[in-house]
């Protein structure tokens, strides 16, 4: 069969899009993507992919724009769509997968228009507004948050899960800051880092290039040794030696560190559209599997409390909830309803 995936801008949609790419290949599946020349797309899959041919169309995200700017933006998205409808036909498309974000607009727009089946996959616990226009026109709409999904859990990559573990004891303690680093998170770490040393607790801390020099100085300041990085493309070596992770609620990495059975203190980043962040951490909260405190909530005060909470039932519960091969499975069950 020949799969379009579309969709991307951030890193959480082009990591679902890469691991589908990957199980419907492996299935004997030729794949396309389509994606914007705006966002992470290009980065991710603009010369090494697994993709037969990979376009790149300008668009950018509407939501936010007014007047003139709001016009040229649809304007873009429209040719988009025109676009997009020639890249199926050329490639002799079957269906299309969409993986959310504003660059998977055009091309889920363009296959029902085409009359080409339809598939949506939602990485947030709150619907993004385009999967929420496309959801009555979707043979499947994929969750890991709904009871209805057709298919439980979310499409994680197979070394977290081989890497798994229980977790009995507090040892080591991992701060991810992100790529491009998250003020609170960093700042939290800072703060604690004495307390953490003097309870014995080691310190792994990703804090993100934009942020890395002013922590390594900070860090020097208080005279505490830990393990400091900028950024790291090893991020599972890091995850599975860590007994407890604070973290913000991205949904690839929530469900990352769920299948690797590591407990996470959340800190949702709270500018996200529709404070999803926060309702994606909710999710694991209400399951009594980790925790979850806004930013300016006596950050400090809260992790340290949670040194002392037993980890064991979390960890197990955790990889428990976790789901191995999810994208394979989203690849068999779109097989079948084609």
């Amino acid at each position: 069969m020949k799969f379009c995936i579309t969709g991307g801008g951030t890193g959480g949609h082009l990591s679902i899009a890469e691991a589908l790419c990957s199980s419907a290949i492996t299935r004997g599946h030729e794949v396309v993507f389509i994606g914007s020349t705006n966002g992470q797309d290009r980065a991710w899959f603009g010369e090494h992919s697994g993709f037969s041919h990979t376009y790149f169309l300008e668009t950018s995200g509407v939501v936010n724009k007014k007047g003139a700017a709001k016009v040229k933006a649809l304007y873009h998205i429209f040719k988009a769509v025109l676009e997009s409808r020639r890249i199926f036909k050329r490639h002799k498309i079957q269906a299309v997968i969409s993986v959310g974000g504003f660059s998977a607009a055009p091309a889920a727009f363009a296959s029902v228009i085409s009359g080409l089946p339809l598939f949506i996959h939602e990485q947030n616990a709150v619907v993004g507004r385009l999967n929420s226009v496309l959801r009555s026109r979707a043979k499947y709409f994929i969750s890991a948050y709904e009871k209805d999904s057709p298919i439980k859990g979310y499409p994680v990559k197979e070394l977290f899960f081989s890497s798994s573990r229980v977790r009995e004891e507090l040892k080591t303690i991992i701060f991810l800051g992100g790529s491009q680093g998250a003020k609170a998170i960093n700042d939290l770490a800072l703060q604690t880092a004495l307390s953490l040393k003097q309870k014995g607790i080691n310190i792994i801390h990703q804090c993100g290039e934009r942020d890395f020099k002013r922590v390594k100085e900070e860090y020097e300041k208080i005279g505490v040794e830990v393990e400091l990085y900028s950024f790291t493309k090893d991020l599972n070596s890091l995850v599975s030696r860590a007994d407890l992770a604070v973290s913000r609620a991205g949904a690839s990495t929530l469900w990352e560190l769920c299948a690797n059975g590591l407990p996470a203190f959340f800190i949702p980043y709270p500018y996200a559209a529709g404070d999803h962040q926060f309702y994606n951490a909710n999710f694991i909260v209400k399951k009594n599997m980790g925790w979850c405190e806004r930013e300016g909530e006596d950050l400090k005060e809260k992790l340290l409390d949670i040194l002392d909470e037993p980890l064991q039932q979390k960890s197990e519960k955790l990889i428990e909830h976790s789901h191995k091969n999810v994208a394979e499975e989203m690849i068999k069950l779109f097989e079948s309803a084609i």
